[in-house]
């Protein structure tokens, strides 16, 4: 772990403010391949090759070590394992939300919706179907359809910040005003002892970028758990500097983010299609001035 004061590129896209440099950063060492997954994905291969399993013993081991291909960064191969899984199980609900988080990264938010349809078709109580559906949603330009899903996902943990982000950054999409009065009263029912309220306050502009960053770093035991955190907080202050218009900063940010090996969380997934689109955005502003 490194501290490091971080100014960007060299010169700013036009949209960004030229406020200096992002300040006092921490560095993540990159969350090294847990031997134990290598291990266990290789139990998986060899009782997979040479077990006489039945179909549906077949499409759990498959979708378990899909889980763990995710885990590895391995996202072609997790993939295609929650695939056969499906073609064995088509009612496995944690296989069709597994594949539309993929769909999302590809930007194939039409098979994304489907997926997140039948997972929550098979079991209605999975939760963060609702928030990946949601999700889905906003990335697909839809953020009006996407609040539903983002507000029942909130209601069902109204202590958790990051029920509080995700609402946010959808609602913002419709009504920056009003988002930020219900950003206000959502803070009420979060607790301070949770180190990502910084970040709600960091959205309320309560506190700055190195608060977050030192609340974070307060009570971690062990290099994983700051590389968790250093995952998520990446992404939403990138997520907060790419919707301002700063996309050097956002960028570097979601680099940031992405630097964690951090594979499994959503923050980690997402960083990458924030990038694309922060890429996206620039070609059509480039063709703009063309």
């Amino acid at each position: 772990m490194l501290s490091l004061s971080m100014g960007g590129c060299s010169s700013l896209e036009q949209g960004d403010s030229a406020t200096g440099p992002m300040g006092n950063l921490l560095l993540a060492e990159p969350e090294p391949i847990s031997a134990r997954s290598q291990m266990a994905i290789a139990r998986y291969n060899h009782i997979l090759t040479q077990a006489p399993l039945k179909e549906e013993e077949r499409a759990e081991l498959l979708f378990q070590r899909g889980m763990l291909y995710d885990s590895v960064g391995l996202a072609g191969l997790a993939r295609f394992d929650y695939s056969q899984a499906l073609q064995l199980k088509p009612d496995m609900a944690e296989a069709h939300n597994s594949i539309g988080i993929h769909y999302i990264q590809q930007m194939d938010f039409i098979q994304a919706y489907e997926s997140f349809d039948s997972t929550l078709d098979i079991n209605p109580d999975y939760d963060f179907a609702i928030l990946n559906r949601g999700i889905a949603l906003y990335y697909g330009g839809r953020a009006n359809l996407a609040i539903d899903d983002l507000k029942a996902f909130y209601e069902k943990d109204v202590t958790d910040p990051y029920r509080v982000l995700w609402s946010f950054i959808v609602e913002q999409e419709l009504d920056k005003t009003s988002a930020l009065t219900n950003l206000a009263k959502h803070r009420q029912m979060l607790s301070d002892n949770n180190w990502a309220t910084s970040i709600v306050d960091f959205y309320l502009n309560r506190v700055d970028e190195s608060a977050v960053i030192a609340d974070l770093v307060d009570d971690v035991t062990s290099q994983k758990q700051l590389n968790d955190r250093l995952c998520e907080a990446y992404f939403y202050l990138g997520k907060y500097h790419s919707d301002l218009g700063n996309r050097v900063k956002a960028s570097n940010y979601f680099k940031l983010s992405l630097s964690t090996n951090v594979y499994e969380y959503v923050e980690h997934r997402y960083s990458r299609l924030e990038l694309d689109r922060l890429r996206e955005q620039r070609k059509v502003n480039d063709s703009a001035q063309q």
